[in-house]
């Protein structure tokens, strides 16, 4: 296989990882799949914004694609959603309280959903035994590096997690606009990503030579 992008210890691969993943050598996951919830935003304005947020997400019929992804390792943090069955073998749960400006779910219901979960597998996780539910506002758009994907997660959760494993190369299967990796290097720890979508391995690619790492 011939890497999108291979760098300081960060290596991108532009492809499907149902074919890409089983070839890759790697210690743990930090991995955001489809939650296999079939979910279908209901945002509507302004037009431009709500075409890009309600896009279909690939794999999100069903659960499959996420338990294919976490069959290839025994340590992952994986977030996901109430709605799906758990994968199976987590070990504990953290709940993610992304803040006030996270407004998803349905919006005739008088709460907000602005909660995710995180599935935490293995047993190689170390550090100071901080609280189940994290906090950390969702992104918002910057002058600098906008929000460019509608699942984008903060630099920091994802920072977090891989921090607290001590495994030496760090996998993202779906990585979508590159937080993990973006993440990964900070930490300076080595990483694999995989994306479907070329624009988003040309978006993390950029970020990465420039060296520019966005907080």
């Amino acid at each position: 296989m011939r890497p999108y992008y291979d760098e300081d210890g960060i290596t991108i691969y532009h492809g499907d990882c149902r074919e890409i993943l089983p070839g890759l050598e790697f210690d743990f996951m930090v991995v955001d799949p489809p939650f296999g919830i079939s979910h279908a935003s209901n945002y509507t304005a302004p037009t431009t914004t709500a075409e890009w947020m309600n896009a279909e997400i690939d794999g999100d019929g069903d659960t499959s694609l996420r338990d294919f992804i976490l069959s290839h390792s025994d340590e992952w943090a994986c977030f996901g959603s109430f709605k799906a069955p758990p994968p199976v073998g987590y070990r504990g749960v953290v709940v993610w309280d992304k803040g006030p400006a996270s407004g998803m779910g349905d919006l005739s219901f008088p709460w907000k959903l602005s909660w995710e979960l995180v599935f935490i597998s293995g047993t190689l996780w170390r550090g100071f035994r901080d609280e189940g539910v994290i906090k950390w506002h969702h992104i918002v758009t910057r002058k600098s590096m906008g929000r460019v994907h509608p699942n984008e997660k903060p630099l920091g959760i994802m920072r977090h997690f891989i921090h607290k494993h001590p495994g030496g190369v760090m996998c993202d299967p779906c990585f979508g606009s590159g937080k993990s990796l973006e993440a990964a290097k900070l930490e300076g720890r080595r990483a694999i990503g995989i994306e479907i979508e070329e624009r988003y391995c040309e978006i993390a690619a950029k970020r990465l030579a420039q060296g520019v790492l966005f907080r």
